[in-house]
């Protein structure tokens, strides 16, 4: 019996935290937050903005420094 109280607080406290924690987003903050993964693809991000209509916040990847491409350990 304790256990199955101890669930239930456990669940109840963490659908609480979760509330608290996403209380002060937006529904604009939580769209571009969904689409981040995508950002660092431009071909990716270009093929999400046509299915979705959303715009995606593309960037290009960071250039190897010289000397940091392969490094053999």
């Amino acid at each position: 019996m304790i256990e199955v109280v101890l669930n239930v607080l456990g669940v109840t406290g963490l659908c609480l935290a979760v509330e608290y924690c996403l209380k002060h987003q937006t529904t604009e903050s939580l769209d571009e937050a969904s689409l981040i993964p995508f950002a660092d693809d431009p071909e990716v991000a270009r093929r999400v903005e046509l299915a979705t209509g959303k715009t995606v916040k593309a960037v290009a990847p960071e250039e190897a420094k010289p000397g940091w491409g392969d490094l053999e350990i």
